[in-house]
């Protein structure tokens, strides 16, 4: 072979390794955020420290409570869960929330996310209800406002009405644990 033909040679060997590289490089990146240890259920939110969403919502039609006020948020700590019927981990969360419930130093309200009205009187008929108030959001656009990813999603709001925390997901004993309760203490402190 010539030496012009190996010269020719050694770029196209270049850009057929440039592919690996950069695979390379990006499952790099990505094991080093896998590995990393960080509670991907803790979704940085602009909202934290931010005045809760003023968003008034009619009351789920059939339950007998009140919809979602958040003027009603002021003067005591209240967690805003963000449900559907059809969210199966909301299912799975339930049972915590009910647990939850319990504690009469704060308050939980729903914000019952594209959903039925008559699947979410099914959804706490059955599992029971958490909840003392229900706000509907037909349409979505009130969860838009509150910068929600996904369902089931729960906002801590002080009693002067700010968001001070976000947990994205179910609430299992490990979030409640490790952020929820914390939250949830740190706010009834102030």
């Amino acid at each position: 072979m010539s030496a012009a033909g190996e010269a020719g040679t050694k770029p196209r060997r270049v850009w057929a390794l440039l592919p690996l590289v950069v695979f390379v490089a990006l499952a790099g990146i990505f094991l080093v955020q896998l590995l990393s240890g960080r509670d991907n259920s803790t979704i940085p939110s602009a909202l934290i420290g931010q005045a809760a969403p003023q968003t008034v919502l009619p009351p789920l039609e059939g339950s007998g409570l009140p919809g979602l006020d958040p003027s009603s948020f002021s003067g005591k700590v209240t967690l805003v869960n963000i449900w559907a019927s059809w969210c199966a981990p909301c299912r799975e969360e339930h049972p915590m929330l009910m647990q939850l419930a319990q504690d009469g130093r704060f308050d939980i309200v729903g914000l019952n996310y594209k959903d039925k009205a008559e699947n979410a009187l099914r959804f706490i008929g059955n599992l029971g209800n958490p909840y003392a108030a229900i706000g509907t959001d037909e349409a979505g656009r009130a969860a838009i406002q509150w910068g929600v990813y996904g369902v089931p999603e729960t906002f801590v709001v002080g009693p002067d009405g700010t968001i001070r925390y976000k947990h994205v997901g179910p609430v299992n004993r490990q979030a409640l644990e490790n952020g929820l309760m914390p939250a949830i203490e740190t706010a009834l402190e102030q």
